[in-house]
This record gives structure tokens, C-alpha cells and sequence, in this order.
């Protein structure tokens, strides 16, 4: 377990390796796997979630307390798409135990209609009632994890890339202008002498 204080000139200090540490040190040691504590020097107050929720890009430095951190730690370990690996997981195993049913459906119609129990026809309307519910019950599966996922996301209120896209572009822009300037800086002084 690993103690960060943070202090208020925004320098995080490692109590448990003695030494001051940047951001990147500290999302190193979160996705190596290490359990890490954030507090503020000064108040004691756990800061582990909005710090944490900082490296993996909530803008505005905003973390909605809906969010647990034990979530956030996990996010960060297995990199973006953990959100949308599980969910593929999570719909493919849901797909697989539909497609199994169905398959047990089909194959329980078959052996009625050979054993003359149904007609071959109640047989047909029985397998696409079953069908039609299951394709229902997959469509509402599939619409819930969205707007989960979507929720989810949206509470985290993650940076997307268009957003780091026009900031870079920002920050390029301005490093041009300030080059551009203390190049007229210089040439000013330059003639003054």
C-alpha cells in the first residue's frame, strides 16, 4: 500500500517510498498493480478519486462521486477498452445462452412433431412465439447495456478525442505565437543595442 500525500503546491510525495513522484510515476504504480492511497497533506482528506480519475482523463478535473475508485483502478490497469471489452463479454455470453435455447427449442419441437404430439405447423408458430421473445429479450438486453455503459461513461465524464485533438492544436498554436513573440522580443533588444 502505497501513502501519497499531496501538497497544495500540487507535488504528490510517496510517504511509503520517501520521495517526491509526478503523475506518471503514480499511474505507473496503479497499473502494476499497487494499491495506492491519496490524501491531502493538509486536510487528511482522501483525494485518491479525483487524482485518480484525473489520469485517465476526466476534463474539467470534475469526478462525480457515483464512480467508485476501486472502478476507476480497474479502468486504468487494463487501459481504455476495458469498458467495451466487458460489455462485449457480458452480450456475448447472454448471445450464447440464447443461441443454446434456441437450439433446445428447435430440437424439442422436432422430437414432438416425431413423436405426433404437435402438428408440424404448431410446431413452426411455437418456435418463432419463442424466437420473437427471445430476439425481444436480447434487443432489450442489448439497449439496457448501452444506456448503462453510456451512463457510466458519461458519469466519469471522460475526455473524448476530439477534445485532446483541439487542445493540442490549441497548445501548438500557442507555442508559435510565444516563439513568434520573444522572436520580436529579441529583435527589439536587438536594435535598441
Amino acid at each position: 500500500m502505497h501513502l501519497i500525500k499531496k501538497y497544495a503546491n500540487r507535488k504528490l510525495y510517496n510517504t511509503t517510498e520517501k520521495k517526491y513522484i509526478t503523475k506518471n510515476y503514480l499511474s505507473d504504480l496503479i497499473k502494476s498493480g499497487e494499491d495506492v492511497i491519496i490524501i491531502d497533506n493538509e486536510t487528511g482528506e482522501d483525494l485518491t478519486a479525483s487524482i485518480v480519475s484525473s489520469l485517465i482523463a476526466v476534463k474539467n478535473g470534475k469526478q462525480d462521486k457515483d464512480v467508485s475508485t476501486s472502478l476507476m483502478f480497474q479502468l486504468l490497469r487494463k487501459g481504455s477498452g476495458a469498458l467495451t471489452d466487458y460489455t462485449k463479454k457480458y452480450v456475448s455470453l447472454w448471445q450464447n445462452a440464447f443461441t443454446m435455447r434456441e437450439d433446445e427449442i428447435d430440437g424439442l419441437v422436432k422430437k414432438l412433431v416425431k413423436n405426433k404430439e404437435i402438428s408440424q405447423t404448431e410446431g413452426n408458430r411455437f418456435k418463432k412465439e419463442i424466437t420473437g421473445f427471445t430476439n425481444s429479450l436480447k434487443e432489450w438486453i442489448s439497449k439496457t447495456i448501452d444506456k448503462r455503459v453510456n451512463e457510466i461513461l458519461e458519469a466519469m465524464n471522460l475526455a473524448k478525442k476530439s477534445q485532446f485533438d483541439q487542445l493540442n492544436s490549441r497548445i501548438t498554436e500557442l507555442e508559435q505565437k510565444l516563439t513568434k513573440f520573444e522572436k520580436n522580443e529579441k529583435n527589439k533588444k536587438n536594435e535598441k543595442n
